[in-house]
């Protein structure tokens, strides 16, 4: 089941411990994550949901989707995993070129379309 697409503010600013903007310029809504490691105990739980959707190459804009938070919160809690080595992330025009990516508006179409389900 996922959140309330609504959150609470207060628990948005629990989340991110405060912040309000993402310290690192990594992450755009295309930007592809990967999990380098698997949630450990005690860790925050939006960490260690981040952790096991992106156990395969996820957007940035897909997992805020399955988490139901906004797309700057999202940033802020990759930047955490990002610093602490627990996720890599490479934008997908950094990949080789031979795999051509759908146009990006294609892809807006389908998240619209999978949203409507």
């Amino acid at each position: 089941m996922s959140p309330p697409r609504h959150e609470n503010p207060d628990r948005l600013y629990t989340v991110t411990g405060g912040r309000s903007r993402a310290t690192s310029d990594a992450f755009d809504l295309v930007t592809l994550v990967v999990s380098e490691c698997e949630p450990t105990p005690g860790m925050q739980s939006e960490h260690a949901a981040i952790l096991r959707l992106c156990r395969y190459p996820t957007a940035v804009v897909e997992i805020a989707a399955d988490l139901g938070m906004p797309v700057g919160i999202v940033k802020i809690l990759l930047g955490d995993l990002l610093d602490t080595g627990r996720i890599t992330a490479r934008h997908p025009q950094t990949a080789r070129r031979s795999a051509q990516l759908p146009d990006t508006s294609l892809l807006e179409q389908v998240l619209v379309g999978l949203r409507n389900l």
